[in-house]
């Protein structure tokens, strides 16, 4: 029997009618899954919350579709800004179609010391989480940076569109459109190789491989990171250098834990710490590599990994305030708090982590499906005991019903 489809269907209803689509038994999915069919039974009905990407990607991939098509995109229609960033990919993609570098430029460049002033007010807003702000200044910003690249401040326009590139291509990851993220990250890789600058190739490998896993192909975010960590060593000297190469072994231990390779995975993660240990905390190129962003890290891969005990510990010994950027903190928050639901007895903590992301990164959290399945999970259980009104406060602003 085919599912009644809601107005918003949870991840489960998804999963659901995509698997009875296929005229396929829950035995039979989780066996492609390589999942438990407990396990997938309970997603299905609401009982697990659907928010581990790793367990995702195995059932997407077991259906035949992207992480992204079971997850969908939320967007709370009360938050306007939140409605706003999502209105605008449209836009940023086709400016990422049209900005090809072997293609004729149609506009007048404006002047490059004024695009960069416009793409410095664009990377503060990403870094704080404001996506709407970020996306409505992008398409006309990538343009703009297109046509300056072809005029004699070609070098240092394509640096900058190299970052234009990358801050589009994590914007759009983290709204939830994985496939127009890797199409930006590819439009970096195209201007860093322009500029023949090798920490700027590992910056656009970075964006690559991040775009890569959130599409749920880690195997291949883990190629194209080792691969840029291999070419980096050699130029790990230049300024930058240590920085970018420390960031593309934590994507390394990500994808290679999402690719179920444990020992490969702690083995990335420890290389990024000792390095961290050396270069300290830092700012370079937004990266912010350091212990604390290791630390950050580490979280999220261990919430993912099925080792929430171990997210909690690292969580407990790593201050996210030592970063001051929200785009970082509040990835400390939620993926403590993802963690934390998956403990017995926390609940009221990773409520209030969740609150806490919220009002530090509003737009991101309520655009998060993993966040709104973390929420939906919290009152699940809450409904007999208190979860309180902040809880169904947080539910009312998501509309989780």
């Amino acid at each position: 029997m085919t599912p009644r489809p809601t107005a918003d269907p949870t991840i489960g209803e998804r999963i659901r009618a995509r698997r009875l689509l296929r005229g396929w038994s829950i035995r039979y999915a989780a066996s492609r899954a390589g999942i438990s069919h407990a396990t997938w039974s309970r997603i299905e009905r609401g009982r697990q919350a659907a928010d581990n990407r790793f367990v995702l990607a195995d059932v997407a991939g077991a259906l035949d579709c992207a992480p992204a098509d079971l997850a969908g995109t939320p967007v709370p229609a009360a938050d306007r800004a939140a409605v706003a960033a999502h209105a605008a990919v449209h836009d940023i993609r086709q400016a990422l179609v049209d900005i090809d570098l072997d293609e004729p430029v149609t506009r007048p460049a404006r002047p490059v010391t004024e695009l960069a002033r416009t793409l410095a007010l664009a990377d503060d807003l990403r870094r704080a989480c404001d996506y709407a702000g970020t996306a409505g200044l992008t398409p006309g910003l990538l343009r703009d940076l297109h046509a300056a690249a072809i005029g004699p401040d070609r070098g240092r326009a394509l640096r900058l569109l190299c970052d234009a590139t990358f801050i589009a291509s994590s914007v759009l990851r983290n709204l939830g459109h994985p496939a127009e993220a890797w199409l930006s990250a590819e439009r970096c890789r195209d201007a860093a190789d322009a500029t023949d600058d090798p920490v700027l190739r590992g910056y656009a490998a970075y964006a690559r491989a991040s775009a890569a896993t959130a599409c749920g192909s880690y195997d291949r975010g883990l190629a194209l990171a080792g691969r840029a960590v291999d070419e980096l060593r050699p130029h790990a000297g230049r300024p930058g250098g240590a920085e970018m190469l420390g960031s593309l072994q934590l994507i390394c231990a990500y994808a290679a834990r999402g690719g179920k390779r444990l020992d490969d995975s702690r083995a990335w993660a420890d290389d990024a710490a000792e390095l961290a240990r050396r270069t300290g905390e830092t700012t370079t190129m937004g990266l912010y590599f350091g212990p604390t962003n290791v630390g950050i890290w580490r979280i999220g891969i261990e919430a993912d990994g099925g080792d929430p005990g171990r997210a909690a510990e690292v969580a407990r010994a790593t201050d996210p305030a030592r970063i001051r950027a929200g785009f970082r903190q509040v990835f400390y928050y939620a993926d403590t708090a993802r963690a934390l639901a998956r403990l017995r007895g926390r609940d009221r903590e990773a409520i209030r982590f969740l609150l806490t992301a919220e009002r530090l990164a509003p737009q991101h959290v309520h655009t998060s499906a993993v966040a709104r399945e973390t929420t939906r999970a919290l009152l699940e259980r809450s409904q007999r005991q208190a979860g309180g009104t902040e809880l169904r406060g947080l539910c009312e602003r998501m509309q989780v019903a």
